[in-house]
């Protein structure tokens, strides 16, 4: 005998699959390392630092 699914079940978990497979194909195209982040955060830190350093008052 087979076995008894629940259709709504069934529907919802191969949605929340399908929504995780785009994530996750989502995070490879467009994400980007903490080491990458950081860096970026540090150069712009360091841009606004020289900035600040050649202002005439």
């Amino acid at each position: 005998m087979a076995k008894v699914a629940s259709l709504s079940k069934a529907r919802k978990t191969r949605a929340r699959d399908e929504k995780r497979a785009a994530a996750d194909a989502n995070a490879v195209k467009y994400g980007r390392t903490g080491a990458e982040k950081a860096a970026d955060k540090a150069r712009a830190y360091k841009a606004a630092r020289d900035l600040d350093g050649k202002k005439r008052e």
